[in-house]
């Protein structure tokens, strides 16, 4: 199983929880109904005593766990905390000190808000990327100056540290371990159902610290870039093999290897991304979309589109556009 532990503090804010738990339970009970032998979720709460945290909104939540018997975790949800964290986490050093353990061990660590403070206490962002909630980022560079603030970005990761800026952007990271988990599919289906509007993807508003979306075959990060800079041309990927010197068995092969794509999909996550913002931001019309991101035929850029996204190129223009453009 996956073993999810929720850390439990005074005024925290209970939606940095609760909506991860639920998001997370509902990528569960999708990806059951496709497939009876996944991975499950053993989703649990750990607080440093066995007694009600009394959260901002008023009610209290009573840990499954403390932090001495707590089962060893794959992933650690640290929540955030209203106002000044300061007082709180000076209560905490026991924390602290768990989680340096649970970073020594390899589990992936995400905090949101305000929370990201408890990672830098503990001196696990020494000389690491980090973002926090915007209000609180003087005080956080203050506090923690050898700590690599990323203000212009939602999320920042350093190899298995993950800070979120708000509950917002820590349930795109959210999305973002269910297609870890469990694909793109189920991943879609949790979006689709706790966002009114189809988000950006994760990739465009992070950070990520020390080469994570590298590897080390250069041929294929050039054949990457070379993508990136031609998607709107007509692109015969025979022919992009033969310009990085390979066969199209050896491209593949090696571009698979290297980012867990195809050439052919990450070609079409490209041009994908790509007319998601031109349908968002121009009036260009459907067919224009489709011819500027390196698709000639409407029908063929359509059907990938909804494949992709489960929405059509217009229906997605309307749901992005509804709010942007609302009467106030």
């Amino acid at each position: 199983m996956h073993q999810i532990l929720f850390v439990l503090c005074e005024h925290m804010l209970a939606t940095s929880t609760t909506l991860p738990i639920e998001m997370l339970k509902a990528a569960e009970s999708a990806a059951l109904s496709h497939d009876r032998q996944i991975k499950r979720l053993a989703i649990n709460t750990v607080a440093a005593h066995k007694a009600p945290v009394e959260t901002r909104a008023g009610f209290s939540l009573m840990p499954e766990f403390t932090l001495d018997d707590a089962p060893k975790p794959d992933m650690i949800y640290i929540p955030s905390l209203w106002r000044n964290p300061r007082p709180i986490i000076r209560k905490n050093k026991a924390l602290l000190a768990w989680l340096r353990t649970q970073y020594e061990n390899g589990v992936i660590i995400s905090a949101v808000g305000t929370g990201v403070c408890f990672l830098a206490e503990a001196g696990l962002l020494n000389d690491k990327a980090a973002t926090t909630h915007w209000y609180y980022f003087d005080q956080f560079q203050r506090d923690y100056p050898q700590v690599q603030l990323k203000r212009q970005y939602f999320i920042a990761q350093a190899g298995n540290l993950y800070c979120a800026a708000s509950v917002n952007a820590l349930a795109d990271l959210t999305v973002h371990f269910i297609q870890r988990m469990y694909g793109k599919p189920v991943s879609l289906h949790v979006e689709r159902h706790f966002s009114h509007e189809i988000r950006r993807s994760y990739e465009t508003t992070s950070y990520f610290d020390g080469g994570t979306r590298h590897h080390p075959d250069e041929e294929v990060m050039q054949a990457q870039m070379w993508l990136q800079d031609n998607y709107g041309r007509e692109i015969k990927l025979s022919l992009v093999a033969e310009r990085f010197d390979m066969s199209v068995r050896t491209f593949n092969r090696r571009f698979k290897a290297a980012t867990g794509q195809s050439p052919l999909q990450y070609l079409q996550e490209i041009r994908i991304e790509t007319a998601k913002d031109l349908l968002k931001t121009t009036n260009l019309s459907i067919s224009e979309v489709a011819f500027k991101v390196g698709y000639h035929d409407m029908g063929h850029f359509t059907g990938l589109f909804k494949k992709l996204l489960a929405t059509t190129p217009s229906e997605y223009r309307t749901t992005v556009r509804a709010k942007l453009f609302s009467a106030v």
